[in-house]
């Protein structure tokens, strides 16, 4: 799995299965693999997790790091943050072809789901630009939103 990965991915993985190895034996316990999963820029929902952990956990339920690598390569392949977002901007935006008002987005975002306050948004607005009309062009604040994420 670890030709899937770059170098640097393999290193900061390994350095967090190390914090959640608390025996030091080189597994981590099924129940810290969300926590993990998550640490580690992944959105795994609960089903996800549970279904890995089927698949590659041991008979007591843990996990060693060619497993974790395993897992995370295969979490990547299901995830796909920009399309995600890009189908919830196409559903909110009403027929507008692409665009949406920036006003409609904010109360989006600090109304509903897990909410954000309004200096999030304003940080997530400025990354992704916008059109000098007050609207938003929808695939670039999500491909703004996802390339600013991969950087933190």
């Amino acid at each position: 799995m670890a030709k899937f990965l770059t170098q640097d991915q393999i290193n900061e993985y390994k350095e967090c299965f190390s914090l959640y190895d608390r025996q030091r034996r080189g597994r981590i316990e099924g129940g810290d693999l969300i926590t993990v999963m998550r640490c580690l820029g992944s959105s795994p929902t609960p089903a996800e997790v549970r279904r890995h952990l089927l698949t590659h956990s041991d008979g007591a339920g843990d996990l060693d790091f060619s497993s974790l690598l395993s897992v995370m390569h295969r979490q990547q392949q299901q995830e796909a943050p920009q399309r995600e977002i890009l189908e919830a901007l196409r559903r909110s935006e009403g027929g507008r072809k692409g665009f949406m008002e920036v006003s409609l987005l904010r109360g989006r975002l600090t109304g509903q789901g897990e909410r954000l306050t309004h200096r999030e948004v304003d940080e997530l607005l400025q990354e992704a630009g916008l059109g000098s009309d007050g609207q938003l062009h929808c695939e670039q604040f999500a491909e703004a939103v996802t390339r600013n994420a991969a950087k933190r």
